[in-house]
């Protein structure tokens, strides 16, 4: 998948980039997968603003998406891959054998025309098949992976996202995450074979700040032009810097402040991610 970019024939058009969409090979055509979801734009069921800076953007549908992959011992044949405006990567609409469709995330290199299943117990590793973590021979690349069983997938669903096999210690399979975490999880949770595709969508430009809008983010105001009551960096006579380090409106430290609270889980991390 390639990046694409234009003639700067306006200030926007300089910079700015697309991915090339010419692996869509369809519309959305099963409206039954299909939802509206009510836009909170970052408020909480009072009303108030628990996440700055965001807001609706522009309409869409959301697509239900199988993230359990609980449909077993069913080949499925991919019908289409589709845009989807929810996420940075391309989803699969399966068309199983049964007459049953469902989408999933598409990995590298699936195709229109390739078969894909899922089951409890061991299958050929091939882009999109999945199948439970004790099964997955050690260093193959997995994706949309389940923290819980049947909880369905948590972990590396983004566009280029993987998780690499380790090794395996008692009913444990140690994984090493995106972010360069070391992880014990659970043999019998579900993971898909392969790389998330869309892998270039890291390098596509914004290039416009109409373009982030469409993407439901605000506009953020430097806390270095606020005054003094307003955030911990205001006031001052001229620009200047704030003389200390960065922090929020409420003064928390935003550069490598570790905000995780202790969790039963901590014991299952083997290494904290890489800086």
């Amino acid at each position: 998948m390639a990046i694409k970019k234009f003639r700067p024939i306006t200030p926007a058009r300089r910079f700015m980039s697309v991915i090339d969409s010419s692996d869509i090979t369809s519309k959305p055509t099963v409206k039954s997968l299909l939802v509206r979801v009510k836009a909170n734009a970052g408020r909480n069921n009072n009303g108030r603003i628990t996440s700055r800076h965001k807001e609706a953007g522009a309409k869409k549908l959301y697509r239900i998406i199988d993230f359990k992959r609980d449909k077993f011992d069913v080949v499925g044949t991919v019908a289409t891959i589709e845009y989807d405006p929810y996420r940075n990567c391309r989803i699969s609409l399966i068309s199983y054998a049964d007459g049953d469709k469902r989408y999933i995330i598409q990995p590298a290199g699936l195709k229109v025309g390739d078969k894909v299943q899922a089951a409890a117990s061991g299958l050929d590793i091939l882009p999109g098949n999945a199948m439970r973590l004790v099964n997955i021979p050690i260093g193959t690349m997995v994706h949309n992976i389940e923290l819980k069983p049947g909880k369905g997938a948590q972990f590396a669903r983004s566009a280029g996202g993987y998780a690499q096999i380790m090794g395996r210690e008692d009913k444990y399979v140690i994984l090493r995450l995106p972010s360069g975490e070391m992880r014990k999880i659970l043999n019998v949770c579900m993971a898909t074979i392969g790389v998330v595709g869309n892998g270039d969508y890291i390098n596509m430009v914004i290039g416009k700040a109409g373009r982030t809008r469409h993407l439901g983010i605000r506009p953020q105001t430097r806390g270095s032009a606020m005054n003094p009551i307003d955030h911990p960096h205001g006031g001052g006579e001229g620009k200047t810097n704030s003389g200390r380090h960065p922090v929020t409106p409420w003064g928390m430290p935003t550069k490598g402040y570790k905000t995780r609270k202790k969790k039963a889980s901590d014991k299952l991390i083997i290494s904290r991610k890489k800086k």
